[in-house]
């Protein structure tokens, strides 16, 4: 069966992260923007990345950070992946993740509509420009970065992107299904990516919630084994 992978995003309680890791998801991201309803500390960042077991992967969400303070924290995270998520250019992920010898993705911004008289997103010149990033997040762009529960138009985005894919915002238990159908064949692969579609409350995860995140996944990978 075709397996997809699974990352849940903005956790800051220790009970969140074992209930994210009994579900049986593979990444736990941590936002490092002091912003965001979501931000931890990167020392608090540690503390919770210390209870994920082994395969389960800690990543680090960045907004237009400095390369001074995305060294501090992964020094506090061993083996965390890096999420950029502002405005950093190719040049600038490529060669923090490099410094830091650490993997990374990269978050596109996906307007829910295009502006009259403006080209539309250009998915597949973002994933070659991009290109030496282990992954592309696919978020819907909202006034901040991230976090806003808002979802775009999966319908509208080429089928050759050649790029590994996460797709991210607004999903849940009720829609995750159609987003995965309508981007499995889009890029080289999936992944799925959830933050406020499994919580109570902004920064707060609640477990049934994503039990059931986990358990929507499984059942749409069911519908198209290898």
């Amino acid at each position: 069966m075709n397996r997809t992978r699974i990352k849940i995003c903005g956790l800051t309680r220790e009970q969140d992260v074992q209930a994210a890791v009994d579900a049986g998801v593979d990444a736990i991201g941590f936002v490092l923007y002091a912003p965001s309803p979501r931000a931890v500390t990167a020392a608090r960042a540690g503390e919770l990345a210390r209870l994920l077991p082994a395969f389960v992967t800690p990543v680090l969400l960045f907004v237009n950070e400095s390369p001074e303070n995305i060294a501090l924290a992964c020094q506090k995270v061993p083996g965390a992946w890096l999420q950029f998520h502002g405005e950093e250019s190719p040049d600038q992920c490529r060669k923090i993740a490099r410094t830091l010898g650490r993997r990374w993705m990269r978050a596109a911004r996906i307007p829910a509509e295009t502006p009259l008289g403006q080209a539309p997103f250009d998915l597949v010149k973002y994933a070659f420009d991009y290109q030496d990033a282990q992954a592309v997040l696919l978020d819907a762009h909202v006034e901040g970065y991230g976090g806003g529960g808002k979802t775009f138009n999966w319908s509208l985005l080429p089928q050759n992107v050649n790029a590994h894919l996460v797709l991210s915002g607004g999903l849940n238990a009720a829609n995750v299904t159609e987003g995965m159908a309508a981007l499995r064949t889009c890029g080289l692969s999936l992944a799925v990516d959830v933050s406020s579609g499994v919580e109570s409350a902004k920064g707060i995860k609640d477990a049934n919630k994503i039990r059931d995140f986990v358990r929507a996944v499984r059942a749409a990978d069911a519908l198209h084994p290898l």
